[in-house]
This record gives structure tokens, sequence and C-alpha cells, in this order.
């Protein structure tokens, strides 16, 4: 095979034969050398990549293990705040223990209970056999708990409120109830029934029983209540009448002053007249009425109830009256 090569300088064309042993060798050493030159270049590519593979490896793990500690560490604070959270939560958990311990303790002294049975400065003892060995917490459980905690803490508080206002409710109605004694000192003077009027000297049925005392000492209540009338009355001279609820009712008469007004709420043992003789009276004494339900009952219940003292042996003297 001939190839025909036409030079630009000459212009002047030239035949080679490729079948000359001389071009055969020719063309044999320049495919040689091509090859080997394109196996050398090869070898050197491929060990650069080879060389540069570690480093791009170790740079993906880099970027991972960035990526990694950058999730760890939203994750610590993600748990640093429910931590938080439940730490806020226990507090005002603990908080409202505190009061209710507090109440329990006001509860103990008003009912009078045996502090022993309800001691609320310790928590009750508690024991049993261990059945399970357990796990311990994780922080969902411990919301759980934190949370029925919450509902047990707030059925106590309700339940004591309750307890509260039926014991409030009960030291209200012991305080409406009279008992006592409607003068500070003094005696029984005349009891309540039949007996002989000192006017008129026939038999009458006394209403009430009479306290004599000292002219201008205290007249108290003998309970809470409301004042329902305050002034003169014929009979009974300076009258004070107090509504105590449930139908009772009790009057204070013959006073000297009066010292509280109509609508006015007193408490019991509180002044209300000065002790005096106005009205059909024989002398200075308090004629002291319970009424019913608008009857007039015997207060001697009422008076020995709140008192222990015995009836002084001038019962029936001369401070009687209607």
């Amino acid at each position: 095979m001939d190839v025909i090569l036409l030079p630009r300088r000459d212009g002047r064309a030239r035949h080679f034969n490729l079948a000359h042993p001389l071009c055969v060798a020719a063309l044999a050493v320049l495919v040689f050398g091509i090859l080997t030159t394109g196996f050398a270049v090869g070898m050197r590519l491929g060990s650069q990549v080879r060389a540069d593979a570690p480093r791009v490896e170790a740079a993906a793990w880099a970027g991972t293990m960035a990526a990694q500690k950058a999730e760890i560490a939203e994750l610590k604070e993600r748990l640093q705040e429910r931590i938080d959270a439940l730490a806020l939560r226990m507090g005002q958990v603990n908080a409202h223990v505190i009061r209710i311990d507090a109440l329990g303790k006001r509860l103990t002294q008003m009912a009078k209970i045996d502090s022993r049975e309800f001691n609320f400065d310790t928590p009750p003892p508690e024991g049993g056999p261990e059945t399970e060995a357990g796990v311990a917490a994780q922080v969902p459980d411990l919301t759980h708990m934190i949370g029925e905690l919450e509902k047990r803490v707030d059925l106590r508080n309700a339940e004591l409120v309750a307890l509260e206002n039926v014991i409030l409710s009960r030291s209200l109605t012991e305080e409406i109830r009279p008992e006592g004694r409607p003068v500070e000192d003094g005696f029984i003077s005349s009891y309540y029934g039949v007996r002989e009027d000192p006017f008129t000297g026939r038999q009458a049925f006394h209403k009430g029983v009479d306290f004599a005392s000292d002219e201008g000492s205290n007249v108290v209540a003998v309970a809470a209540g409301v004042v329902t009338f305050a002034g003169e009355r014929s009979g009974y001279g300076e009258l004070i009448e107090i509504n105590h609820g449930n139908g009772l009712v009790t009057r204070y008469g013959h006073n000297e002053k009066v010292l509280v007004r109509l609508g006015q709420t007193v408490t019991r043992g509180e002044p209300i007249a000065l002790l005096g003789s106005t009205g059909r009276s024989t002398g200075p004494h308090v004629h002291f009425e319970v009424l019913h339900d608008g009857r007039q009952i015997d207060p001697l219940s009422y008076i020995e109830h709140g008192s222990s003292a015995e009836p002084h042996p001038l019962a029936h003297g001369p401070a009687d009256s209607d």
C-alpha cells in the first residue's frame, strides 16, 4: 500500500510504500511509543486518584461528624429545656404541697384532732415487700408521674377545702348557738317558770331568767347574731333582741344603756348594753330570754351549757321582774 504526502513548502508529492520493511518498522515504533506514553499517563493519573481518595473520604467523614455533633448539641439543648420545664413543674407542685400542709395543720388545730394522727411535718410511713426489680424512670415517665401527682394534689386540695368549709360551718353553728351567761359577773335571781309576781304577789309565768349584777356593768351577747331590735319596749324597758338564725332569738331587758344599733352584727361575748333597772323592774338586773320559732323556752339549758357555775344562794332575790 502506497501513502502519498504533499508538503506545503515545495508542493512535490512523495510516495511511501507501507509494505516496505523500514516503513513497517517505523510505524511499529510509533505505535509502541503512543501506547507506552498512554500507559504512563494512565498510571500517573491512577496513582494520583488513589492518593486523593483518602483525603476525599476523610473530608466526607469530617462533614458527617460535624453534622452529628450539631444534631447532638440540638438534642442536648432540647433535653435541657425539657428538664428545666420539669424542674419548674416540680417547684410548682412542691409549693402546692407546702400550702396543703399548712392548710392541713390549720384544720388539725381547728378540729382539735390529735396531731399524731394528722402530722403534716413528715411524710406518712409506708413500705411493703418488693415484688419486682423495676426500672429507672425515664423523662417521658417522669412527665406522666408529675401529671398524675398534680391530679392527686388538686384532688387532695379540693378535699381539704371542703373539709375546711365543713369545719368552718360547724364552728359558725357553734358560734351562733346561744350559750353562757349574759353578764360578766352576777348570779341568777329568778328562774324560768311559774313564780310569785314581785308587783302583784299573784302566781305568774316568768318567761326568762334574771341575772342580778352591778348597775352599769356589761351585758354581753351569748352568741353571734344580728341585732333586730334595740330600744324601749313596754315592760322590758331598754331592750335588745338578737337573731341567731335557725329560729333562735335572745332578748336582754331592763338595760340602762344600749350599746348596739339595729342591724348590727355582734359576736359572742361582745358588750351590747350596760346593766340597769329600766321598765318593770325592782332592781339592777338583766332579764334574759331565749325564743325558738317565736316562743319563749327555758334558757337554763343554754346557760348551763356555757357555764359550770352554780346558782347563787340569793336566787329569787329582790331583783325580780316580769
